[in-house]
């Protein structure tokens, strides 16, 4: 992968240390949620020490459920084990400031063991494999993640103490496009546009969305591992950024039954000269929507990894609530051009051509989801798979093979699939299946709300 320019420098960060502007830098993880976790450290350690040698951190966090309860089932991670560390080795090109957090820095680490090989199941080493797989032939990934969320005029204490329920959104009715409707929360959109500016992200737009209280705020594409870090650095900072304003935000996939929140994935292909991969070159056979053959192969791979990949699409039980028809969120394993009913979308023309991914959730792992697309991809251009026809109509009622329409299918179908296993390796099957069934599991025991309002006094 190409050097990145971090949008703070060491150099620059022991000028603001020595100064006295920097006191703390964060070093930080994506865990299996894509959630950061890490240290804080007093900034002079940092430089002093932390910088050159990195950190530790307990391996149970890639072997614990949502909640950070342990939990058994993981193989690198365990009472047996003895719950010993992995080390978090910086990433320097992450380096930047955090505006929304006073004095704070920020850096995203890697994960190696001990004796300085890799963490294999932690989601940055899974993205970065498949990156490096693009790259032996001669490729690099961009892309862009579009997050929705809905934002409430309740903080998240008073959330929690009223259980979810009853709260107020800070739009009242749809205001998709609204200028209006979002000029009614933009003190919150604009500190959050400014502030991720400031800590290095190319803001593109804010705009409302469907469900109450909905909205999105849209960012510049960058090769996919940037991409990942900063919508990381995105989510938590949105959250904190709420609750400093007493509100409270949620990127849930699915919070009610109206729509739910969307993180649609756009990726292209870019070759060794910088030219997009995927959009054909005056040598490239005709095709209608002007697609190369390696895009055409890459789609393919979309499509025939589709059903198996979708666990790294939509990873909890809550994401598979989105998935029903009519509702923008895709159930159809399908492939269109500008068809926002397909789970495949393409979308732009020469340079900007592209396909985007409609599955995720905004609960989904950047890292993972990512990965699952270009090693689906490569699947496609190394089997050369032949790109079906395009779904010109509906996909929704064209009676095509549909998406898992639960997290236990989903499992299910990644367990048993070659292509995952020959992509990501067994260990890493092995860990995420286990995730989801520690999740099915702890939902399989609850008794939820819907539960008691039918059967308390009715049964």
């Amino acid at each position: 992968m190409a050097d990145r320019t971090p949008p703070l420098t060491v150099e620059e960060l022991r000028a603001l240390v020595a100064s006295g502007e920097i006191d703390t830098v964060v070093l930080a993880f994506p865990d299996m949620q894509g959630r950061l976790a890490g240290k804080r450290f007093a900034a002079p350690f940092f430089l002093d020490e932390v910088l050159e040698h990195g950190a530790e951190g307990c391996a149970y966090l890639l072997a614990v459920d949502v909640e950070l309860n342990t939990v058994d089932g993981y193989a690198m991670s365990s009472w047996d084990s003895g719950y010993g560390d992995f080390a978090m080795r910086p990433d320097l090109a992450t380096l930047r400031r955090v505006p929304w957090n006073a004095g704070t820095a920020l850096l995203t680490a890697d994960l190696v063991w001990q004796d300085g090989s890799p963490v294999t199941a932690a989601p940055r080493q899974i993205l970065r494999r498949q990156l490096d797989r693009l790259a032996e032939l001669g490729y690099t990934a961009h892309a862009g993640t579009e997050l929705e969320f809905i934002v409430f005029k309740d903080s998240y204490e008073q959330a929690w103490d009223a259980g979810y329920r009853g709260l107020t959104p800070v739009n009242q009715y749809n205001v998709d496009y609204s200028v209006l409707g979002t000029g009614r929360v933009e003190p919150l959109l604009r500190r959050i546009r400014n502030e991720m500016a400031a800590a290095g992200l190319t803001v593109e737009s804010a705009k409302g969305e469907c469900n109450p209280g909905q909205h999105e705020i849209a960012f510049r594409y960058d090769e996919a591992l940037t991409t990942c870090d900063q919508h990381a650095v995105y989510k938590t900072g949105a959250k904190e950024i709420a609750a400093q304003e007493g509100l409270s935000l949620t990127f849930m996939a699915k919070y009610d039954q109206r729509e739910g929140n969307s993180c649609h994935i756009h990726l292209s292909l870019q070759d060794a000269d910088g030219r997009n991969a995927m959009a054909a070159g005056d040598g490239d056979p005709d095709d209608p929507y002007g697609m190369s053959p390696l895009m055409r192969h890459f789609l393919a791979g979309q499509l025939a990894a589709l059903r198996d990949f979708t666990l790294l699409y939509a990873p909890n039980i809550n994401s598979y609530k989105r998935f029903q028809p009519g509702s923008f969120a895709p159930t159809a394993v399908a492939w269109g051009p500008d068809n926002r009913t397909c789970s495949l979308r393409v979308v732009g023309h020469g340079r900007s051509l592209r396909f985007e991914n409609r599955l995720p959730g905004g609960d989904v792992n950047p890292y993972l989801a990512v990965a699952g697309l270009v090693a689906a991809g490569l699947y496609g251009v190394e089997n050369k798979l032949e790109l079906p026809d395009a779904c010109e109509g509906n996909a929704y009622t064209a009676g095509l093979p549909t998406v898992p329409s639960t997290l236990r299918e989903a499992a299910e179908l990644w367990e048993s699939s070659p292509i995952a296993k020959a992509a990501f390796g067994d260990e890493v099957v092995a860990h995420y299946l286990n995730m989801a069934r520690v999740e099915l599991a702890a939902y399989d025991a609850a008794v939820t709300d819907w539960e008691l309002r039918r059967c308390f006094e009715r049964l």
